[in-house]
């Protein structure tokens, strides 16, 4: 098989991997609910921080980073104010899907942001796998494809679970969070058959992709995660959702 298939194939499925475990979740708890929206937003700040801001600058330089921050978060800004919506309610547990308002594809407003947010953050990786894998350096591409492989295996389970405590059924937030990996599968293929022509952009991504999911965390999840009396708990949740991501970078060089 052809390796930047296979690779881009490999990084996908292992957000199918992660999102599966969560087709078993049948309730959640305020707590519960809170605990994971901070683990999640320790997810996406390491991810964001340690993992594609460092690479956007590796592969440009301030003022690329800059503009790529600020537009992930000025279009995630304008979601926000086009998407119909409701502020949540601290004290009450996610109503029924059906009940929910706002939002595309049948989600609500937060899961939209957040799903969208994932997505962003997904093109740019697998941008980056498929011209990894067309660079000319033999060991880059397998390296770069098991590094966000890895990585997509919790991402893949945080996004399924966080779309579930947000009323959305388990079997479509699983899906949904399936369809976040097919988005970097195909920016794979793209990155690795337009190599040449791709390259220069994707600093701007991963900069991108890093603002989105900076205004997700810091306008969404920390504040949801710290309105029903379980902050102190949330708190150490979040800074385990860092290290764990921290962790995981690090391990894989």
């Amino acid at each position: 098989m052809n390796p930047i298939l296979l690779g881009s194939l490999a990084t996908a499925m292992c957000t199918a991997v992660g999102a599966l475990p969560a087709l078993f979740i049948s309730s959640m708890t305020h707590r519960g609910k809170d605990v994971l929206l901070a683990f999640t937003a320790g997810i996406m700040v390491s991810a964001s921080t340690y993992g594609l801001i460092p690479s956007a600058l590796k592969l440009s330089n301030l003022g690329v980073l800059t503009i790529g921050i600020l537009l992930g978060t000025f279009v995630l800004m304008l979601l926000e104010l086009l998407i119909p919506h409701t502020d949540t309610v601290h004290g009450e547990l996610p109503k029924p899907l059906h009940s929910q308002s706002g939002g595309w594809f049948g989600l609500d407003r937060n899961s939209t942001l957040f799903l969208t947010a994932m997505a962003l953050h997904n093109l740019p990786e697998g941008l980056s796998v498929g011209v990894s894998y067309s660079s000319g350096e033999i060991q880059l591409g397998p390296i770069v494809a098991v590094s966000i492989g890895l990585q997509n295996i919790p991402e893949g389970f945080l996004t399924a679970l966080f779309l579930i405590t947000q009323g959305t059924k388990r079997g479509y937030a699983v899906l949904m969070a399936v369809g976040t990996g097919l988005l970097e599968f195909i920016a794979a293929l793209l990155g690795g058959s337009f190599a040449a022509a791709i390259e220069p952009v994707v600093p701007y991504g991963l900069a991108f992709a890093a603002g989105a999911m900076l205004f997700v965390v810091y306008k969404e999840l920390i504040p949801e995660s710290h309105g029903d009396g379980h902050a102190r708990t949330a708190t150490l949740s979040f800074i385990a959702g860092l290290l764990t991501m921290i962790s995981l970078t690090h391990a894989l060089g």
